[in-house]
Formats: C-alpha cells, sequence, structure tokens
C-alpha cells in the first residue's frame, strides 16, 4: 500500500491557470537530506581534552612531565571528518557510504596549551590503571598481553548469572528471506532495562571490592549504561550515581531516578558529564565505571558471545554494532576463543566512524561527530582498553548510512515485531539489500545479529519509522498547484491514480 501525503494550494484567481503543476518530492530519493539538516555536536576541542586529561595526570601525582607529554600529543591531533551527502541517493549501491578522515600536524608552539599546577583533584576515583603506570604495567603483566582475557569473561559469567536475562538467539525466516542468509537473532533489547549493558554493569559492581560497595559508584551516560548501573546497583543495595548530558532524553533521566539513582545533569555531552564527574569534590570516594572502556564492562559484554557459540550451532559470521568499542571486544574475544573460525565484523554509523579511524591511526583518536540515528553508538573517541582487544580479534567494521539504519528499525519492526533503536540494529543495517555487507561472501552463511538495544523514543519511533518508508519509497510527499476551477482537484486525483 502507498501512502501518499498531498499539499494542495489554489492559484489566484486572477491568473486562471488551466494547467496542474505537479512537484514531486520523492523523499525516498534522499532520504537522509530530507529528514535530517546534521550539525556537529559540540564536543571538546583537542587542547581542551589535552588540558583536562594532564590536570587528572598530574593530580594523581604522576610527573608533571608525563602530564607536559600528554597535553602535547593531543595537541598534535587535530580531526576533520567530511561525509558524501550523495552516499545515500536512491539506488545507489551504499557499501557503507565514503567517510574521508583528514590528520593535520598542529604545532604546540602554536597552541601554547597552558599546563595546570599538579593539584589533586578531589572527584570520583578513576581505575587505578589509568593513573598509575607502573599499575598498568602489573596490570598487562598479570594478563598477558591484553587488558581483558577469557577467564575474566567466563567469571563475568558467573557473576550475572541468574540476575541478567539470557537472552534467546532464534532464527528469523523472514530476515533470512531478505538478505539472502540464515540469520539469527540475540534479543538483547528484552533485558530488563532494554539493553546488553546490564552483562557489563552487573559484572562490575560484584567485583568491587566491600570498602567501595558501601561508598558507590558514578558513571556519565545519556542512557543505556546509566540505566542498567541504576537498576542493578539498586539490586545490590550500592549507592549509584549518573551524570547525564543536560540533553539527555526525558524518559531515561526519569527512569534512572525511579529506580533509585543519584540523576545529576551536567554539560552539554558525555565529555563535559564525565569531566564533571571526575573533578568535583563532591564525588570524591566513588568509584567511576567507564561504560565501555572499564575492563569488567568489557568481561560482561563478553558474555553475550558466549551464549551466542552455545545457542547456533556452525556459525560462520556474527555481525555486532560498535560504539565504543566495549561489546565488539568482549563478544569477539568470547567467540574467536571458542570459535576461531567465526567471522566477526563490526558496523558503526558512517556519522561516527570513530573505530575506524582509530584502525587507521592505530591509536584512539578523536572524531566529529554527526547528529545520527544511531545516538546509542556516536561516541567520539572508542576506548583504549576496548581497542587493544577488538583489533585483535574483529576481522572488519563497515559503515551505515542513516537510510539504512532506518530501513533496519523498520524491518525488525515488521519481521520480528521487535522495537529496536537505531545502534541496536545497526548489524541489520549493513546486511539489508545494498547495505555494505550485501554481498556475495555472506550469501548462505549462518549469522548471528544482536539486535543490542530497545530503548528508543516514542516520537523518535515515529520519525524513524517515516524514514524507513520513505527510504522504502511506500512513502512519498508532493506538492501540487491546484487551479480554483471547478474539477482541478478530480484532475489531480485522476493524475496520482495513473
Amino acid at each position: 500500500m502507498v501512502h501518499q501525503h498531498a499539499s494542495v494550494r489554489p492559484s489566484i484567481p486572477s491568473a486562471h491557470n488551466s494547467v496542474l503543476t505537479l512537484v514531486l518530492l520523492a523523499l525516498a530519493t534522499q532520504p537522509t537530506a530530507a529528514f535530517i539538516a546534521p550539525t556537529p555536536l559540540c564536543t571538546p576541542s583537542s587542547a581542551r581534552i589535552a588540558t583536562s586529561s594532564a590536570r587528572i595526570i598530574a593530580g594523581r601525582h604522576v610527573s608533571i612531565h608525563a602530564a607536559a607529554s600528554a597535553a602535547r600529543g593531543v595537541a598534535r591531533l587535530r580531526v576533520a571528518t567530511s561525509m558524501s551527502a550523495s552516499s545515500v541517493k536512491d539506488g545507489e549501491k551504499n557499501k557503507g557510504g565514503k567517510v574521508e578522515q583528514m590528520m593535520q600536524e598542529v604545532d604546540e608552539d602554536d597552541k601554547k596549551i597552558p599546563l595546570p599546577s599538579p593539584i589533586k583533584i578531589n572527584g570520583a576515583t578513576p581505575p587505578k590503571d589509568w593513573l598509575d603506570p607502573k599499575a598498568a604495567k602489573e596490570l598487562l603483566d598479570s594478563r598477558g598481553t591484553l587488558p581483558v582475557q577469557f577467564q575474566d569473561i567466563s567469571k563475568a559469567a558467573f557473576y550475572i548469572r541468574g540476575s541478567v536475562r539470557k537472552t534467546a538467539c532464534e532464527p528469523s525466516p523472514g530476515l533470512s528471506e531478505l538478505t539472502g542468509a540464515t540469520i539469527f537473532v540475540k534479543e538483547e533489547y528484552k533485558q530488563f532495562t532494554g539493553s546488553f549493558k546490564e552483562r557489563g554493569a552487573r559484572n562490575a559492581l560484584m567485583q568491587l571490592e566491600e570498602a567501595q560497595k558501601s561508598k558507590g559508584v558514578i558513571a556519565a551516560s545519556a542512557g543505556n549504561h546509566a540505566l542498567a548501573l541504576s537498576y542493578h546497583g539498586g539490586l545490590l543495595n550500592i549507592s549509584v550515581t549518573v551524570v547525564m548530558p543536560t540533553n539527555a532524553p526525558l524518559v531515561k533521566v526519569n527512569k534512572c531516578r525511579k529506580l533509585g539513582a543519584n540523576v545529576v545533569l551536567h554539560g552539554a555531552h558525555i565529555g563535559e558529564a564525565k569531566d564533571h564527574a571526575l573533578s568535583s569534590e563532591q564525588y570524591e570516594g566513588l568509584q567511576y565505571i567507564n561504560g565501555y572502556d572499564d575492563p569488567a564492562i568489557i568481561a560482561g559484554a563478553g558474555t553475550c558471545g558466549l551464549e551466542i557459540v552455545e545457542q547456533v550451532p556452525d556459525l560462520d559470521v556474527v555481525v555486532i554494532p560498535v560504539g565504543g568499542a566495549g561489546l565488539i571486544a568482549g563478544m569477539a574475544l568470547a567467540i574467536k576463543t571458542l570459535r576461531p573460525n567465526c567471522m566477526i565484523i563490526g558496523v558503526e554509523p558512517e556519522y561516527c566512524a570513530s573505530y575506524t579511524r582509530a584502525l587507521a591511526a592505530g591509536k584512539p583518536v578523536a572524531v566529529t561527530v554527526m547528529p545520527t540515528l544511531g545516538d546509542g553508538l556516536a561516541v567520539p573517541c572508542v576506548g583504549p582498553h576496548s581497542f587493544e582487544v577488538a583489533r585483535k580479534y574483529v576481522d572488519k567494521v563497515v559503515t551505515v548510512s542513516e537510510k539504512y539504519l532506518a530501513l533496519a528499525v523498520l524491518r525488525c519492526l515488521e519481521h520480528e515485531k521487535a522495537v529496536v533503536e537505531g545502534g541496536g540494529a545497526a548489524g541489520l543495517a549493513a546486511l539489508l539489500p545494498g547495505g555494505p555487507l550485501d554481498i556475495p561472501e555472506l550469501k548462505g552463511k549462518r549469522i548471528a545479529i544482536p539486535l543490542c538495544g530497545g530503548n528508543i523514543d516514542i516520537t523518535m519511533l515515529g520519525r524513524v519509522i517515516e524514514r524507513g518508508l520513505a527510504a522504502d519509497r511506500r512513502l512519498i510527499r508532493f506538492a501540487a498547484t491546484v487551479t480554483d476551477r471547478p474539477g482541478g482537484l478530480a484532475a489531480l486525483v485522476t493524475i496520482i491514480s495513473k
């Protein structure tokens, strides 16, 4: 069924216009341009990031020379992202679009970044290995070459057993027919708080020392991580403070408060919220838990991979959304350990290709973030721990356009009767006809896709469905100039009917 929305405007009577002028604005031809006018997010400058990093390092009694080195290292980096608007034109084979990242050397003398004095920071306590080089070396020596090992995932599976749902991973006939592969859907959106984040949150809270449990924890998050910590903190009687950006969805803010968390609204984005948590005196003594880079978080996410290996015999490929890279790092480690021949493919929005950029640079670097339907994946810089694990085990990473993210949400509704957020459906988006993974090598393969989040705002869901219908050429808007003489509207309807 084709839905038609017409805007009918009568002509001026004196003009006696007898000719129907029909202007078709087929939004399906350029869904992204029609629905989104992207503007860069307000992200901190490289100078600000460097100063903040140097202040934290200096504040924890590390040599000021190390702080200076950190500041200079970040000052050298300026990242600009250019997006090709033509990559989402209808009919074009979108292989993830083209995301061009440019690196430019910046003379630190020109930037003149002021180094902070080595005063103590009285905010939340970051993980010890973030601050102390000796502790970081001891951690690597004890675990091997990576910050997370398979035994950490096994331990996490024990810690979360009975408290986090073991979600189903069932074959989807509809999606299999659509993609030309045998698709298995991992239903992580059915967790109590609506996402896979519960796995890492529960694991991290369970591993706290008793003294720290009595003090509490803190995290910066705009959604799923905050909800997961709030819920499991309440179950374990651990005080949880979440610092959320001022633009965080109101429904998620209210839900965190309902779950018993102390919610603090601060900053325009996650970076500012995190800085506030780590620098404000009122949070001294609280343990900061990074939602995508804490080793316990990565290990918890890996339990999803353990379940998929158990639930899907003869697995060929797993396609995983990528944001801060915590999920793909944990799942790739678990799956590759048990099924070395299984291919792991990451998918991230082309409007925030931070993992792709990190691979090109050989280390995590910041990218410019544009508004995207996959807002849960919009992390401007992947976590260093997550990156080290992921780049060893992930075989390939692709980017998807907004068009395919919208279509993926629509296909989940139609074929799975599931409400999934844009970021959670990124894996499916890449496999859809015309997507970057619509390739002969994957046809007929047994492919698992974690639908990893379902916390989408209702008003946003309506807009996403419209975008999907437009991209699917099932929703077309047009404007028409119709004569005011009798029969004008009938003539318009006749033209449409043909």
